[in-house]
């Protein structure tokens, strides 16, 4: 009876502990596929172990029920009281474990924390160090191209900045610590005619005309860092000077030592001599001014004396010695009138016509009437015409005067030499506004000490009694009157290596108008260069 009391209790025992041996492997296995699945999952592992623990203890628990449960159905307690204390030390032994796995849980799970943290931040350093190598392999792939791009534009830049240091029309040139030469650009090397290599290491006081100019140059630069429009004087290779408008910036190291300069030069001698020249027009229209009233102021009382003498000549018989007293106040009292009348002509007081003029003829009729005299200093003449020049609008009996004036000037320089060679040149160029004559000697020349008066009045080479100092300041109205320039070399080609004693006038008349700045510049120096002639 009591057997069968007790029977539902072991059915359910049975089935229980069975049951438990069934969800504990079931459990152990899918903790196992989800470790196997994620190995690095440490909850995944963590259960796996759990599982097991559990399932052994399950095992240990379920199989002692059963056999104990078996054993007694088999009516054999004396078999289960022989194992029942083995089947609870291995039930203890299993439910440790399980407290074990569960008591280190905690521990774990902060190991875990700690090495997710950790491999968070490794992941993100691999995140970053990954960005890093994509930005460092793009940066390879275009660092080429960007060295490319940047090799081409300081190229640019620099080419751009040496064409401005070679093309420009000043000079510019740069100088050491020593005040040594470094560099300079092909207009500097024109200015001073000196090569390259001949400008290798030179000191600036080779190139200024006064060494003490260099003291003056280093210590502005050096005090203020730069110097602006300093008017300097340069000498040139051949010893001839320039005048130059200096603009110099000083080079600074770190520790601000002075490493050396950079400097600009204008060439101002052209802009001196118009300046010169300038004040010479100006003098010269003064002096006109007032030649002209003295001219009219004298030439009345000129005219009585003259008037009178002649009158007195008639009551005295010739040869005797008032009459030839008259004379010398006859003869003398006309040189004074034709000082006044070249005055009058200076000052361009007298009546010009206007016609259409071949220069060509002109200068065919002036040697024609003084070639004689020529000859017999034995000069010899030469032409050089050209045969389309065109005619232009003159007054020919003035243009005469001046050629007249020229040629006397060059019969004077070389008759003392013995003889020479007079050239008469014209010349025109097609598309352009300017006639150009040009009447060169092999005379003498002249000192440069004079080059600069030359146009003035009453200025002449000539001893006394050899010429008044008016006919080249007369050629001088007569050509400025025609709106043309005249200007001299002497000796004729500069002062370069192909240079030939004597002295050259050029002139050039315009087709109409006057010449502007144009035909001035067009190759040829300016009016009045101050290089000599003969004044008449």
């Amino acid at each position: 009876m009591d057997g069968i009391l007790f029977l539902p209790a072991i059915a359910l025992d049975i089935v229980g502990s069975s049951a438990n041996i069934v969800f504990s492997f079931l459990a152990w296995r899918y903790a196992r596929l989800l470790s196997r699945r994620q190995p690095d999952n440490f909850v995944w592992g963590y259960l796996y172990y759990v599982t097991f623990a559990i399932a052994a203890f399950a095992i240990s628990r379920a199989v002692g029920h059963l056999v104990k449960q078996f054993l007694l159905i088999a009516n054999l307690p004396d078999a289960w009281a022989a194992i029942s204390s083995y089947s609870g030390a291995g039930n203890t032994l299993f439910m440790v474990s399980v407290a074990a796995v569960m008591i280190f849980y905690h521990k774990g799970v902060q190991a875990y924390e700690v090495l997710e943290h950790e491999a968070g931040k490794l992941k993100i350093a691999n995140r970053n160090l990954g960005t890093a190598a994509r930005e460092l392999r793009d940066l390879n792939q275009t660092l080429e191209q960007k060295v490319e791009a940047r090799t081409e534009e300081l190229s640019r830049s620099e080419r751009k900045f040496r064409h401005l240091f070679s093309a420009s029309k000043d000079m510019v040139f740069f100088s050491d610590a020593g005040n040594r030469l470094v560099d300079m650009n092909d207009s500097g090397f024109e200015m001073l005619g000196y090569s390259r290599e001949e400008t290798a290491g030179l000191h600036l006081s080779q190139l200024f005309s006064d060494p003490g100019d260099v003291g003056m140059f280093s210590r502005m630069l050096a005090r203020d860092g730069y110097i602006k429009d300093m008017n300097l004087v340069f000498a040139r290779k051949d010893g001839t000077v320039i005048t130059v408008l200096l603009s110099a910036t000083a080079l600074f190291g770190e520790g601000r030592e002075m490493l050396g300069s950079e400097v600009i030069a204008k060439d101002l001698t052209r802009v001196k001599i118009m300046m010169e020249q300038l004040a010479a027009s100006e003098k010269m229209a003064s002096v006109g001014q007032m030649a002209a009233g003295v001219a009219h102021e004298i030439n009345t009382p000129l005219g009585i004396i003259l008037g009178y003498a002649q009158l007195m000549m008639d009551e005295f018989t010739q040869g005797s010695e008032p009459y030839q007293n008259l004379q010398v106040i006859e003869r003398q009292t006309k040189a004074s009138r034709k000082i006044v009348a070249d005055l009058l002509k200076f000052s361009r007081m007298s009546v010009s016509t206007r016609e259409e003029v071949n220069l060509n003829e002109i200068l065919v009729d002036v040697v024609s009437v003084t070639e004689h005299c020529l000859a017999l200093s034995h000069i010899t003449l030469r032409f050089d015409l050209e045969q389309s020049l065109p005619v232009i609008t003159g007054d020919p009996e003035k243009l005469r005067q001046v050629f007249v004036n020229l040629i006397n000037n060059a019969h004077y320089a070389m008759q003392d030499m013995g003889g020479g060679e007079l050239l008469m040149r014209t010349r025109f160029k097609e598309g352009s506004r300017p006639v150009v004559i040009e009447i060169s000697d092999t005379g003498h020349g002249i000192p440069e000490k004079d080059h600069a008066r030359i146009f003035d009045p009453f200025f002449t080479t000539k001893p006394v009694g050899k010429g008044t100092g008016l006919g080249l300041s007369v050629s001088y109205g007569i050509v400025h009157e025609h709106g043309g320039l005249i200007e001299i070399e002497s000796p004729v080609g500069g002062t370069g290596s192909g240079t030939v004693p004597g002295t050259l006038f050029r002139i050039r008349f315009p087709l109409r108008g006057k010449i502007g700045k144009e035909e001035q510049a067009e190759g040829t120096r300016p009016l009045l260069e101050n290089n000599g002639g003969n004044n008449g």
